[in-house]
């Protein structure tokens, strides 16, 4: 029997993939525990299950218009680093008295690479987004600069000084949560790479929702831009329903508070939730479209469904680049889309079949990869290797 320690930070997107695989490690007979953020875990976890609390640095408030190198700036200096500086001392504790024989690191969650490098413990990364599997910062080479500076300070102040190599990919495994047929061919700076696909999340059941509504003559569209971007996204979500509303051959289910809706009139072939269970209507879903988030557009593509993607920031610019170059789906510009521009797309997404075949193309390579039972795979055989 092996024990592992998952190194997480506290965004529930980068959590539910390790769920899975450590669901997979623990029906095997190994020791699982996590350390991060505890009430965020204890929400997302199984009842029992092992949490070393780490303190996580409050985030800021970020800028409602950070876009592009603001944006990158904003997630480095007033989150990510932060985030590593609180967490070393509760991945210390973990570490010390758990004793795993690997620690698996997220690529967002440093203080678990550098104790593991520090203290000589073999340790794995996470990757939950391919983002950066394509060098997202080699046409900002300002901030490739000072990512580089940032990541070897902290190195200096938390890890081995003495080492080599981006923290954000191990040298003993670097499990990727897609495939190529998604990211295309890529090289990293670690290794070895191993794309297991994306591991489908548990999801509670929803006995609210009005499943009733739904109209099987009727193409359904799940159009979300996230929890985080809804109140942000009234604009987009306004015109994506005045385009759903042009097309009665065509229903909606449409996540967003309702006062984004405050004086429209919704059109009849048109549901307005604050949440819904994604999986399950995904399961119903003809296409979507959504902000390009990693994991609503693998839950989709792992069902074939070609999306309309209108990245917002972070990661989501080059997630949508790699959905349109897969050809699973089309590019709308979140900030000036208008109705009749995310029609077309949707009419493409729906009616042109190369879109659908695409899609299916990335699904079947989903399937092949491996998901949970791979990466429990590969994470035994580097605990074998101590």
């Amino acid at each position: 029997m092996s024990r592992f320690l998952v190194v997480v930070p506290p965004f529930a997107g980068h959590i539910n993939p390790m769920v899975g695989v450590a669901a997979e490690l623990s029906r095997r007979g190994h020791s699982v525990a996590w350390a991060g953020d505890p009430e965020l875990l204890g929400r997302l976890l199984p009842s029992g299950s092992v949490v070393y609390p780490c303190a996580g640095a409050p985030v800021a408030e970020r800028p409602a218009q950070a876009r592009g190198f603001a944006a990158l700036k904003f997630l480095w200096d007033d989150v990510l680093v932060p985030l590593a500086e609180a967490m070393v001392p509760g991945v210390e504790q973990a570490i010390a008295q758990g004793r795993p024989d690997v620690v698996v690191v997220d690529q967002q969650a440093f203080a678990g690479a550098l104790v593991a490098e520090r203290v000589g413990v073999p340790w794995a990364t996470s990757a939950t987004t391919s983002s950066e599997f394509t060098d997202p910062l080699a046409a900002m080479p300002a901030v490739a600069e000072r990512v580089a500076e940032q990541l070897s300070a902290l190195r200096g102040r938390f890890g081995d000084s003495g080492a080599e190599g981006d923290l954000r990919f191990s040298p003993h495994l670097v499990l990727g949560f897609t495939t190529p047929a998604l990211v295309g061919d890529v090289a990293i700076p670690g290794g070895p790479l191993r794309f297991v696909g994306p591991v489908a999340r548990e999801e509670a059941v929803d006995s609210g929702f009005p499943w009733s509504w739904l109209d099987s003559e009727r193409r359904l569209v799940l159009v979300t831009l996230g929890t985080l971007n809804a109140d942000a996204g009234g604009r987009f979500l306004r015109e994506c329903v005045a385009a759903v509303g042009d097309r009665p051959g065509v229903s909606a289910v449409v996540v967003a508070p309702g006062d984004v809706f405050a004086g429209v009139e919704v059109p009849d072939n048109v549901l307005v939730r604050d949440s819904v269970p994604q999986q399950a209507v995904l399961d119903r879903a003809a296409a979507v479209v959504c902000h390009a988030g990693h994991n609503t557009v693998c839950e989709s593509l792992a069902r074939g469904l070609p999306l309309v993607v209108a990245p917002i920031r972070d990661d989501q610019p080059i997630v949508a680049e790699q959905v349109v170059g897969a050809g699973a789906g089309v590019r709308v510009r979140f900030a000036h889309a208008r109705a009749e521009h995310i029609g077309k797309a949707l009419d493409d997404v729906l009616d042109n079949p190369v879109h659908r075949q695409a899609a299916q193309a990335v699904r079947a390579s989903f399937l092949a990869a491996g998901g949970a039972v791979a990466a429990a795979d590969e994470l035994v055989i580097l605990s074998q290797k101590r």
